[in-house]
């Protein structure tokens, strides 16, 4: 298995895994613990791990969230609590789901190592929250734990690198999000307001878009040798299902 078939076999199971814990009811109580929305400390959460940068500065790493709805969440952050410390907090919520549902996953210590030594190889130029995610200390070595944070880091990687490519293709942010599988429920959900553009000449540049990505990502995978990449594969792919099982959740969908 070369580097871009792992990324490419990786992709949509970390993008999904990767965001799990965001959905746990005790992540969303830990916002109301910091006297925030849960969709505040969902934006800062990620964004977070930048600093004190304005929201202009986040919704652009954020990429395919509306500037509008990035500003809403990450400034009523602000007139509470710092960004990084919101980013502490999300970590932290990471870290304690991944211990509670990952520890006795097979193979969770194997994986966590796997995607730790791709995480630290990833090549991090023009990913710049990937980037400070990386520089972020965990504050948990259980298994879980690492898995938990592996699977965020590679997701960061992933959603940056694809960023990049949406605007290679010519797409725009929203114009990759209506492409993907969500459509204009992941448009609205990720607030941005109507009008849509029309869907059906974006589908040929989101699919360049995602072999792009693959690309970008391999540096992670390159890493590991070729057994190694399947083997990552198939514990990510056991682990999806699982974690599907445990959840009753749908299967995988695009990047974004």
């Amino acid at each position: 298995m070369t580097p871009e078939q792992a990324a490419a076999a990786s992709r949509v199971i970390v993008v999904e895994l990767g965001e799990a814990y965001t959905q746990c009811p005790t992540t969303r109580r830990r916002a109301r613990l910091l006297g925030i929305s849960g969709w505040a400390f969902y934006v800062t959460a990620r964004g977070g791990a930048l600093g004190d940068v304005g929201s202009e500065t986040a919704a652009a790493c954020l990429g395919f969230i509306a500037p509008g709805a990035v500003a809403e969440g990450w400034d009523a952050a602000a007139r509470v609590t710092g960004p990084r410390e919101v980013a502490a907090a999300g970590l932290a919520e990471c870290c304690r789901w991944g211990r509670q549902h990952l520890d006795d996953a097979p193979g969770a210590a194997r994986l966590a190592d796997l995607m730790h030594r791709a995480v630290t190889a990833a090549e991090a130029h023009g990913l710049p929250l990937f980037a400070a995610w990386r520089a972020m200390p965990v504050p948990d070595d259980a298994p879980g734990a690492r898995v938990a944070v592996g699977l965020h880091l590679l997701r960061e990687l992933y959603l940056g690198a694809y960023l990049l490519a949406v605007r290679v293709s010519g797409m725009t942010p929203l114009e990759a999000v209506l492409a993907g599988t969500e459509g204009e429920a992941g448009a609205m959900a990720g607030g941005w307001p109507r009008p849509y553009p029309p869907v059906g000449p974006l589908v040929r540049r989101r699919l360049w878009a995602e072999a792009a990505t693959d690309v970008l990502v391999s540096s992670a995978f390159r890493a590991l040798g070729a057994a190694e990449r399947i083997e990552l594969v198939d514990l990510l792919t056991a682990l999806h299902q699982r974690v599907n099982a445990a959840s009753d959740r749908p299967g995988p969908g695009a990047v974004a």
